[in-house]
C-alpha cells in the first residue's frame, strides 16, 4: 500500500461521523430525536454522542474514516483522500500551526468531475430499468456521463442554475453504495429536468436515479412527458426553523425561487417511515408558500426506481399506480 503520513490520517480521524455528514451530506441525515440521528440510506445506523452504530449488521465506530470503509465499502486510501478534499472539518481538526488561511480568500470554483465512462453508466442505469433513448439524449446533453473514482465507475447528474451553468454534480457508484457528491457542488441547484411548457406541476424525487425512473414509467405508458418538470433533492433532510417548524429543502426552495409559476407539487419520496415523515414536512413549508402538495409515494417497492424494477421483472409494462 502507498505510503500515507500519520500525520494526515490522524487528521481525518478526528472527524466524526456526524459533523461529516451536517458539512457533506446534510440531506443523508435524519433527526429522530435530541442528539440522536440516523441516516436516510439505513435507518438501522444510529448515531449520537460521537459515536455510530449499524445495528443491522453489528458494526460501530466514531470517525467518519470508519463510516466511508466500514459502510460504503471504499478503499482506505480513497477515504483519507475524500475526507481531505475541500473539508473544513478536517481544516478545523488539525489547523497548520505556523499560518492560518486569509479569511477572506476566495472559495474554489466547482468543477464537474472528468468525464471519461459513458458507457459504463449507460450500463448501470439501464440494469435500473432506466430507458436507454431517454439516457441517450441525456448523455449527449452532458446532463448524466460517466466518471471514475478511485478505480470505480461512477454515473453523475449534473446540477445547473437557471442560465444553465452546472452548480452541482451527484454521484452514484455502478458498483458497491456509494452516493455522494463532487467536491463544492451548491445544493440549491439538485439535478432536474425541466420543460418549455411546464403545467405548473412540480414532480419531487429523492434520488435522479428515482426522477429517471418515473420519466421511464411513462414512456412506457405512452404517455406525454414535454410539459413535465422533475426535481431531485439529492436524499431527503428537511430543515427546521428554530421554533421547530419545517422549511423547504435547499433545493426545493431554490427551484420555487427560480420558477414562481409552480402552484403544487407532487411528492414521489421513498415509501417508508423517513420518506413519508420528510413528504408530510415538505408538505407543510410548502403550504407556507402557497403552493400544494400531494404525497404520492410508489404503490409498490421502496422507492419509484423498485417499484419500476419490480415492474419489469414481471414481464409487464410498469404504470404508476395509486
Amino acid at each position: 500500500m502507498p505510503y500515507v503520513d500519520p500525520e494526515i490520517i490522524a487528521e481525518v480521524k478526528r472527524v466524526d461521523l456526524l459533523t461529516y455528514l451536517q458539512e457533506r451530506e446534510p440531506d443523508e441525515l435524519v433527526r429522530i430525536s435530541p442528539g440522536v440521528y440516523c441516516t436516510k440510506e439505513h435507518d438501522s445506523l444510529k448515531i449520537s454522542n460521537g459515536k455510530w452504530f449499524w445495528w443491522s449488521r453489528d458494526l460501530g465506530g466514531r470517525s467518519a474514516l470508519d463510516f466511508l470503509v466500514k459502510v460504503r465499502d471504499m478503499a482506505f486510501l480513497d477515504a483519507v483522500e475524500h475526507l481531505r478534499a475541500d473539508r473544513p472539518a478536517v481544516a478545523r481538526a488539525s489547523p497548520p500551526a505556523h499560518a492560518a488561511p486569509p479569511a477572506s480568500a476566495p472559495r474554489p470554483a466547482f468543477r464537474l468531475p472528468r468525464r471519461c465512462a459513458d458507457d459504463d453508466a449507460m450500463r448501470y442505469l439501464e440494469s435500473r430499468g432506466i430507458s436507454r433513448s431517454l439516457l441517450k439524449g441525456l448523455v449527449d446533453a452532458g446532463d448524466v456521463y460517466g466518471t471514475m473514482r478511485g478505480g470505480v465507475a461512477c454515473a453523475v447528474f449534473v446540477g445547473r442554475d437557471r442560465t444553465g451553468v452546472p452548480r452541482y454534480a451527484a454521484l452514484r457508484s455502478c458498483e458497491g453504495g456509494f452516493k455522494g457528491e463532487a467536491p463544492r457542488s451548491d445544493k440549491r441547484f439538485a439535478f432536474s429536468l425541466q420543460s418549455v411548457r411546464n403545467n405548473g406541476v412540480l414532480h419531487v424525487f429523492e434520488s435522479a436515479i428515482d426522477a429517471l425512473s418515473y420519466v421511464t414509467i411513462l414512456e412506457h405508458e405512452g404517455k406525454q412527458t414535454a410539459s413535465l418538470g422533475m426535481l431531485s433533492l439529492g436524499g431527503v433532510s428537511v430543515p427546521h426553523a428554530r421554533n421547530g417548524a419545517p422549511k423547504l429543502p435547499l433545493a426545493l426552495a431554490q427551484h420555487l425561487d427560480d420558477r414562481p409559476y409552480i402552484a403544487s407539487l407532487a411528492l414521489h419520496l421513498d415509501n417508508d417511515e423517513a420518506g413519508r415523515r420528510a413528504a408530510r414536512e415538505i408538505a407543510r413549508a410548502a403550504a407556507s408558500r402557497g403552493v400544494a402538495a400531494s404525497m404520492e409515494p410508489p404503490p409498490e417497492g421502496k422507492d419509484v426506481n423498485e417499484f419500476l424494477l419490480a415492474r419489469r421483472s414481471r414481464g409487464r409494462a410498469p404504470d404508476r399506480g395509486r
